[in-house]
């Protein structure tokens, strides 16, 4: 081989390694610029929770997605680690930053499962009974038999929804759960024979009802005074604001609701201020529900649909002072909704210290687009149980 030969082999290896030295340093910057992007959204979840919705609502969408954002991290994560570049710390330690609102949404341990217990209190947004649904979509019966089966002491449910007379939905509702029951119901109407809204139902004494008014909004908050055994619980049933996206939620109660559809919801400008507008107004109506329940004589439970996530300023300031039962007794992951928004968990069950969550169920039944929570509870200050019906696992 001549020497200009081979220096032109020479000089064409060069080219090629500096051009595969380019696509390299090409990638690792689009890397490195996603990888930066994707740790910001995640610092911007973090920051969410503290930034009242009614001031500020941009960061909020950050934490509604923060189990997807948290995800995306991670696997970035793994994509540093297989080019063996120490940039996967950065996003690592993001993650880590986070993990106690990793454990708001995913419980890796089980504490191990309580038999006995004082009081079972389920609650259950049942998308109106799917009453409007035809053929096997239709669930009403399948979710009577359900709850009969399941035969919580204490019921909250969200979206009711009954045609007619609302006694006789009413007296069905119990019927169907047996035995004496207490009722309190808070109704609004949808349409010219039809109601739609929230309701506890339960096997102990209510001794007083009352609700917590949210002007301007169909969202519904009630509490009960409740005596089991020798203790009375003060139990509010929640239905916070909704995003009220009928494109992406699809839901009936905008129809039967009668609201009229919006040129707005045809774009995306629309969708956020429907976002924007949801978590003002859920912020606003979680500060007037806590300010409620800081003048409870009795010890609170509080349950429902918050409309959502952990991340955010609404679980925030309402679990303040409070336990989670899914924290505190859950297991695996928690996502409670199942509609056609990407899975999350928006239900919950909170309560004061005094009583202690022994177990908590998400009951993986698609008959609504949530799934009924179940906590088990048993008075803190004793390990054996009341003698009634409710101390045996259903």
């Amino acid at each position: 081989m001549t020497v200009s030969r081979r220096k032109k082999k020479q000089s064409s290896s060069a080219r090629a390694r500096k051009k595969g030295s380019g696509i390299r340093r090409f990638t690792r910057n689009i890397l490195l610029a996603v990888t930066f992007f994707l740790v910001l959204l995640l610092l911007l979840a973090y920051l969410s929770i503290y930034l009242n919705p009614a001031t500020i609502a941009f960061p909020a969408i950050f934490g509604l997605a923060y189990p997807y954002i948290a995800a995306a991290n991670l696997v970035i994560v793994i994509v540093w680690i297989l080019f063996r570049k120490w940039y996967a710390l950065i996003p690592a330690l993001a993650v880590v930053a986070g993990l106690g609102y990793i454990h708001n949404f995913i419980r890796f341990t089980n504490q191990g499962r309580e038999e006995h217990h004082d009081l079972k209190l389920m609650s259950y947004n049942v998308r109106l009974f799917n009453i409007y649904e035809s053929g096997e979509k239709n669930t009403y019966s399948k979710m009577l038999q359900l709850l009969r089966k399941e035969d919580p002491g204490i019921l909250c449910v969200q979206e009711y929804f009954v045609k007619g007379d609302p006694a006789v939905g009413e007296r069905k509702l119990r019927e169907s759960l047996g035995e004496k029951r207490y009722t309190h119901f808070k109704l609004i109407k949808s349409g010219t024979a039809s109601r739609y809204g929230i309701a506890t139902i339960s096997r102990y004494p209510i001794i007083h009802r009352g609700d917590v008014v949210h002007p301007g909004s169909s969202s519904l908050t009630i509490f009960s005074d409740i005596v089991v055994d020798t203790d009375t619980f003060r139990v509010y049933n929640n239905h916070l604001q909704s995003f009220r996206l009928r494109r992406v939620e699809g839901t009936l109660l905008n129809e039967i609701t009668g609201e009229e559809n919006g040129s707005s919801m045809d774009n995306i400008s629309g969708i956020y201020r429907s976002l924007m507008q949801g978590f003002a107004s859920r912020a606003l109506q979680v500060d007037r529900v806590r300010r409620h329940m800081e003048s409870s004589p009795y010890p609170v439970i509080v349950a429902g649909d918050f409309n959502d996530t952990p991340v955010s300023y609404t679980y925030r300031v309402m679990r303040r002072g409070l336990k989670d039962a899914f924290v505190e007794a859950g297991y695996g992951a928690g996502f409670t909704y199942r509609g056609k928004y990407p899975p999350n968990r928006i239900d919950y069950v909170l309560y004061s210290e005094g009583i202690e969550c022994t177990d908590f169920d998400i009951v993986k039944v698609r008959y609504s687009d949530h799934y009924p929570v179940i906590a088990y509870f048993r008075r803190a200050d004793r390990k054996e149980v009341l003698t009634g019906k409710d101390s045996r696992r259903k």
